[in-house]
């Protein structure tokens, strides 16, 4: 099959841009592919991080893609779609996980001579606006099908396209990190105590993934815990700080507010005994892909799909409630009893047999032929 592909890829940074890296090389061992990017993916003044570009320290592997595509030229959207059109594909396979992509990209899937495939990330954004609907339902009635990666995007995909051909196809495993450290190298690395129980915040952070919560339930936790903050913060980090200089324990909070290079993310999962996702909102997440490739534990909130993609997978245990008290006690639930991580462990071994990058790709395939 002739496969085009268009999202976010180098010199383009993060999460979505290590996906589609991935879903590229593996889609490229079966069928003849061919990708393109973003010229422009966001006004600078629209980005709340500190570049959207790979730099020279990120050790990014390049991926060979066609920059054509500006998300406020309409212009270079007519030129995307005739050059891909011109290499007349079997198949477009698009990114989506905001209403700010819904003009060019819907455009380009209407005009790309072939049918398109979206593989969803979001389909209403975690930090929601008033046009988000009305552009995302005219971005979706100009593609042939969907794929979803937990049952709460496919949920929102049907609340706005009712009939659209779907299939759910779980998030694969990032497997591009390098292998596992000893913990007395990673603690050593970043400066923590490999003798105290330590959890883990990582990523990108943003209002919704609740970094706020995770801090004041660490406010009580007893002196043999250590918390772990790495990411780049969206935003001021001022709030975030102003709570980690009021704990009694703010000695044993370890932040790292920078993007984490892939060669680095090892060191912070290799010192973790339990990732914590405290989020308000969500879909899926990212970072449970990276937790299963190097065996941690996670603790999740009962919100979106991390419910259904992590607690009922039992590769980690799921709050009760988005508060600083059931975030508590969960940790110290978790460390209390022995056997809940040697099942989370367990359980954890089972899902990278099938979460690969193989099947993913063959499932989307599959289900492109079937339209």
């Amino acid at each position: 099959m002739r496969i085009a592909l268009l999202s976010s890829f180098y010199p383009l940074r993060g999460g979505i841009s290590q996906f589609n890296a991935s879903m590229l090389e593996e889609l490229g061992k079966c069928h003849d592919t061919r990708a393109w990017t973003f010229s422009r993916q966001y006004p600078d003044f629209l980005f709340p991080g500190k570049t959207q570009y790979v730099t020279p320290e990120d050790e990014a592997a390049p991926v060979k893609a066609e920059a054509t595509l500006d998300t406020i030229n309409p212009l270079t959207w007519i030129k995307t779609a005739r050059a891909i059109r011109e290499w007349k594909p079997d198949l477009l396979v698009m990114k989506y996980w905001m209403s700010w992509f819904a003009p060019s990209l819907g455009y380009v899937a209407r005009h790309a001579g072939c049918k398109s495939i979206v593989v969803l990330d979001n389909v209403i954004p975690h930090e929601a606006h008033w046009f988000d609907k009305p552009l995302t339902k005219w971005f979706l009635k100009g593609c042939t099908g969907f794929v979803s990666m937990s049952e709460s995007v496919q949920k929102d995909l049907l609340s706005l396209r009712p009939d659209a051909p779907h299939t759910l196809q779980p998030h694969p495993l990032y497997s591009h990190f390098g292998e596992k450290l000893s913990r007395e190298e990673a603690s050593a690395l970043l400066g923590t105590d490999p003798a105290k129980k330590t959890l883990l915040f990582f990523g990108l952070i943003r209002e919704y993934k609740g970094l706020d919560i995770l801090l004041e339930a660490f406010r009580d936790l007893p002196d043999d815990y250590q918390l772990v903050v790495a990411g780049e913060p969206y935003g001021s980090f001022d709030k975030y700080q102003a709570i980690i200089d009021s704990l009694p324990g703010k000695g044993r909070v370890h932040v790292f507010p920078d993007y984490i290079r892939d060669s680095e993310v090892k060191k912070f999962f290799s010192a973790a005994d339990l990732a914590v996702l405290p989020y308000r909102s969500a879909t899926q997440s990212g970072i449970s892909s990276i937790a299963y490739h190097f065996d941690v534990p996670m603790l999740v909130t009962d919100v979106g799909g991390l419910k259904g993609t992590i607690g009922d997978r039992g590769t980690g245990i799921v709050s009760e409630a988005v508060t600083p008290e059931a975030i508590r006690k969960d940790i110290l639930r978790f460390f209390g009893d022995p056997a809940i991580r040697e099942a989370c462990i367990k359980a954890i071994g089972t899902e990278k047999q099938r979460l690969g990058w193989d099947r993913f790709c063959s499932g989307l395939t599959g289900f492109a032929a079937t339209l």
